[in-house]
């Protein structure tokens, strides 16, 4: 049984080969297999630990992983036993292109219902009124469901028909990369259309037309003429006026609000009125602030917007997905949602996920598969439990963590973007004190910290960030508050200042020396790294891990205790 509301849990840690789970169900090979099965279907029957012992180890090593370390990096959360069931289910089987009531397969009427309930829950979770608003609830999560499937309106005159010409092939290849960004712009935009989006030194993500000036980075800035614009770089908040003199000089068909490191909440308002006097389109990638927005901690970017997107992995708290809500009833929402549909499929990508969503190599070609229906099913899970009372209470405590963090950290004397943070997560400037981010995140991985390296605002590359992005989505579901983050800022605390011990010793500032120390038997640096992860330990395993029973789960095979 999950124990996801007690206080910290001291259990005495064995060794076994494998990791034990109480499950609501069991699978059991003799008793699913009768005497009239044939060999070559015994195997079907088996369970996983039985059939594959390495993939069972594997995932043995990750579960002790998770339940061992402090999960600190912003885009990732643990998501509930009920989605991971709901995600492992026998609805892996389906084959299902096209939307409810038109499938180009048959035997889809449970499927359909189930898309359908699950469109219904999203649009409930957000507390949007079906008549204004619509959702596609089909996209991979990532850049490139968004973003491709927009590309390829762009590019090709002929969607349905066309299956051999270059532009399909390339899109269709890396298209299981960015089903939600790219297909929502492929449903707004045209090919060489322009688009406005954050920087990505400045906190934006990389499929907003990011571009250096040797290269085009992305599918988003290759398919479009892309423009980022800025934080201010006294506050580091969004340049708002600054954006709306681009625009009217730019003239952008798309404006993009949204981030993957900007620790403040949006003034959607000031977009939507620089949005309607360039004739543009408003578009919102919540991915990371999708959970903080349904339970209304954060501003609503529904009231603005023509075309939302978001993972469902975030603060959501669900399955690695997309979802793609689209305006009905507003001026630019003409044929918006026969757009929005075609640019998922068969533009972007084939049917919805499978539960491997691991491309297959053909030749030179990518096939990304179709989506697994159960993952459909494990969002709607997911987003019921986004309806219910508790997940506001749960998103409350985020933000109060991440505030927390946030105090602690500028009380040991540091530099975070922006000075704190209204969502949930914090960007800790290193630049001041002498470090850069790969370093501490080296550090922070030997000590079983998972942390992020990141760019701040006035990094001269992105590829050697100056800061770590952290947050506290995760440790809020392992039933962290205040008081406990304060611990894990302590931790971190220590972690920084170990770094500046290992650089000292190195002799150099070149990452492999710094690593060399810090894992090098016998050196100082080695004995301190040695030290403070014991700490860690001890304390991350005081703590529930939902998806895993930890009152049974025991050392796996292949992972040696170092203390």
């Amino acid at each position: 049984m999950l124990r996801l509301l007690i206080r910290p849990l001291h259990l005495p840690i064995t060794r076994s080969s494998s990791l034990r789970f109480k499950r609501g169900f069991s699978l059991s090979s003799k008793k699913m297999a009768t005497a009239a099965t044939p060999d070559f279907n015994k195997d079907l029957y088996a369970p996983l630990a039985e059939i594959d012992p390495e993939i069972q180890n594997i995932i043995d090593k990750e579960t002790w992983r998770q339940f061992s370390g402090l999960e600190l990096i912003a885009s990732e959360n643990l998501t509930s036993r009920a989605t991971l069931e709901a995600n492992g289910s026998i609805l892996t089987n389906k084959y299902s292109e096209g939307l409810p009531a038109a499938r180009y397969y048959g035997g889809n009427e449970y499927i359909d219902e189930l898309e359908v309930l699950c469109r219904e829950r999203a649009l409930k979770a957000f507390n949007l009124d079906p008549a204004k608003w619509g959702v596609n609830v089909q996209p991979y999560s990532g850049s490139v469901s968004d973003s491709v499937g927009a590309l390829l309106v762009l590019t090709c005159e002929s969607m349905l028909d066309c299956q051999v010409c270059p532009k399909h092939i390339l899109i269709r290849d890396i298209s299981h990369h960015v089903t939600d960004s790219f297909a929502a712009l492929t449903a707004l935009l045209q090919p060489q259309d322009r688009l406005m989006g954050l920087g990505l030194p400045d906190g934006g993500h990389l499929t907003h037309g990011y571009y250096t000036a040797k290269k085009k980075m992305t599918a988003s800035s290759i398919y479009f003429q892309s423009f980022p614009y800025a934080v201010d770089p006294t506050t580091h908040l969004i340049d708002y006026a600054g954006l709306q003199r681009q625009a009217k000089i730019f003239k952008p068909r798309l404006i993009i609000c949204g981030a993957s490191a900007y620790p403040r909440d949006w003034d959607y308002a000031a977009l939507k009125k620089t949005a309607d006097a360039e004739g543009a389109y408003l578009m919102a990638d919540i991915a990371h602030t999708s959970g903080l927005i349904a339970a209304q901690t954060l501003n609503n970017p529904f009231e603005f917007c023509d075309v939302v997107t978001t993972t469902t992995h975030k603060t959501l708290r669900g399955p690695r997905a997309g979802l793609i809500f689209f305006k009905k009833d507003g001026p630019n929402s003409q044929d918006l949602e026969k757009r929005v549909n075609d640019a998922v499929f068969p533009a972007c990508q084939g049917g919805p996920h499978n539960n491997v969503r691991t491309p297959i190599f053909l030749g030179f070609r990518v096939h990304a598969d179709k989506k697994p229906y159960q993952t459909i099913a494990a969002v709607a899970t997911a987003l019921l439990q986004v309806s219910q009372p508790s997940f506001k209470a749960y998103a409350k405590q985020v933000i109060a963590n991440a505030q927390t963090l946030a105090s602690v950290l500028i009380e040991y004397g540091y530099k975070l973007q922006t000075g704190g943070t209204d969502n949930h997560l914090v960007l800790w400037d290193l630049r001041p004190i002498g470090l850069t981010g790969s370093k501490v995140e080296k550090v922070c991985d030997l000590l079983g910290i998972t942390i992020n390296k990141n760019a701040v605002s006035g990094d001269a590359s992105a590829q050697t960030p100056g800061g770590i992005r952290l947050g506290t989505s995760a440790l809020t579901s392992r039933n962290m508050t205040e008081e406990d983050i304060k611990s894990v800022a302590g931790f971190l605390h220590r972690a920084v200042q170990l770094s500046l011990f290992l650089q000292k010793e190195a002799g150099s500032k070149l990452l492999k020396d710094f690593i060399r120390v810090a894992t090098t038997e016998g050196s100082a640096g080695a004995a301190q790294v040695k030290e403070l992860r014991k700490d860690v330990v001890q304390f991350a395993r005081k703590w529930p891990l939902p998806g895993a029973d930890v009152s049974t789960l025991q050392r796996p095979a292949g992972i040696e205790e170092e203390f």
